[in-house]
């Protein structure tokens, strides 16, 4: 096959950044993408609509005037969240909010600590159709990094979902069988993202041979058994299970400093990551449905009316990418091969 022509496929999960990261990482999403869940980790967090609404006109003025690209806004949890907060998102045309383990990650030290405590807006949530992203982890300093995800499972995870059965649930970057099995033996209000480095890699990418800062990301990369269940779902055709880069700039300098940052910038070849994977599998064919369909089903939006092509054309991924006002960002995948190229 040397040409694949897919409905343009959106992107459930990524990190623009702010100020001049978004001159980078908006147009890099932007040339492949019809829409993108813009994550609200950002300092400070993104907690009402009114900053919510702010954030997307500084997105929006980033994005090429070529462009019919629609970011997706979302709330960032706290304990402070109230049930008019979510109201106000709901009516403001804001889809989902997004639940962040207090030090789970990136910019997480405002998060939920205390995760019951937010039943009460869970409810408003699932009156409002509005949806609710987890990053499923538990951060107790006496679990292993590698179990967080599953203890977060059987901690907290099948309560929500048992005590909210009409709440849509997107379990965020899955890395683990476990999550994959969770999400499959789960009602269909229960979906998850999966990213590009945890089909790529697993935990041996991240240590062996001298630690990868640049492969570091949290979740963090699993053993090999766990990355091949994530890759029999995808290449399963699953409609629980959708794209979702978790595509998260740093500057080289913050990745490779003594505790380098957490994250992966997989935004200028996303799509193509994700199309070398699948053919590694023998799945094309449920590329598109991966990619297009059914994350903007499983939202309740309409599917992209418009086409991209990928052709068999094998590139490499740039070792370095220069941002706009100085420094640099070491992509993932840096200097290695790729066999589909968007045309």
């Amino acid at each position: 096959m040397n040409q694949l022509t897919l409905t343009r496929p959106d992107d459930w999960h990524l990190h623009f950044r702010d100020d001049q990261f978004l001159l980078e990482t908006v147009p890099a999403t932007a040339r492949c993408f019809g829409r993108a869940i813009v994550m609200p980790n950002l300092v400070p967090p993104v907690v009402n609509a009114e900053q919510a609404l702010a954030y997307k006109q500084r997105i929006h003025q980033a994005t090429p005037t070529d462009s019919n690209f629609e970011p997706l806004m979302t709330l960032y949890l706290t304990n402070r969240t109230s049930g008019n907060d979510i109201i106000e998102a709901k009516q403001a045309g804001i889809p989902a909010a997004k639940l962040y383990p207090a030090g789970a990650t990136t910019n997480s030290d405002a998060a939920v600590k205390g995760i019951e405590a937010l039943y009460p807006v869970f409810e408003v949530m699932s009156e409002q159709g509005m949806l609710l992203l987890i990053h499923g982890e538990v951060t107790d300093a006496h679990i292993d990094i590698f179990d967080r995800e599953k203890e977060f499972i059987d901690t907290h995870l099948a309560q929500i979902h048992q005590r909210f059965p009409a709440l849509k649930i997107v379990f965020e970057h899955i890395t683990t069988a476990d999550a994959a099995d969770f999400v499959l033996d789960s009602a269909t209000t229960m979906a998850a993202t999966i990213t590009p480095q945890h089909l790529l890699y697993n935990r041996n990418d991240l240590l062996v041979g001298g630690i990868r800062p640049h492969n570091y990301c949290l979740p963090v990369l699993k053993r090999n058994t766990h990355q091949q269940r994530l890759r029999d779902v995808v290449a399963s055709g699953s409609n629980k299970f959708f794209l979702g880069t978790d595509s998260a700039p740093h500057t080289q300098h913050a990745k490779e400093t003594a505790c380098g940052c957490a994250g992966c910038y997989s935004a200028w070849s996303a799509i193509e990551l994700y199309a070398q994977i699948f053919d590694d599998l023998g799945a094309l064919d449920k590329l598109e449905g991966f990619a297009a369909h059914h994350g903007a089903d499983y939202y309740g939006l309409a599917r992209n009316n418009d086409t991209i092509t990928l052709v068999n054309e094998p590139w490499t991924v740039p070792e370095i990418i220069d941002l706009p006002q100085g420094g640099h960002i070491v992509p993932f995948y840096a200097g290695q091969e790729l066999q589909w190229k968007l045309a």
